[in-house]
C-alpha cells in the first residue's frame, strides 16, 4: 500500500508541475522552478521504477548531472535577462 501511495504522489507532482508550467505566468523564475519540480518528480519516478525492477542506480547519477546542467543554464538565462532588461517579466522583452 505504501508503494502505491508513492506512485500516486509522483504522478500528482508531475501533473502539478506541468499545470504550473503551461499556465501563464509573468515571471521567468516561476517557470524555471516549475521545470525543476518536474525534474524532481521524474527523479522520484526513476527511483521507484529502478527499485521495482531491481536495476542499478547509476542512471540516476547521469540524470542528476543533466538536471543540474539544465538548472544552471536556466539560472544563467535568468541572470542575463535581469541584467539586460532589469526584471524577469515576460512582457518586458521581445522575442523577435
Amino acid at each position: 500500500m505504501m508503494i502505491m501511495n508513492m506512485w500516486i504522489l509522483v504522478i500528482i507532482m508531475f501533473i502539478l508541475g506541468n499545470m504550473i508550467f503551461v499556465s501563464k505566468h509573468k515571471h521567468l523564475l516561476i517557470v524555471l522552478l516549475s521545470l525543476e519540480f518536474i525534474v524532481l518528480s521524474i527523479f522520484f519516478f526513476m527511483i521507484l521504477l529502478f527499485n521495482y525492477i531491481e536495476y542499478d542506480m547509476y542512471m540516476l547519477m547521469v540524470f542528476l548531472v543533466f538536471s543540474v546542467c539544465e538548472g544552471a543554464l536556466g539560472l544563467s538565462i535568468l541572470v542575463s535577462m535581469i541584467r539586460t532588461h532589469g526584471n524577469d517579466y515576460f512582457q518586458s522583452f521581445n522575442l523577435l
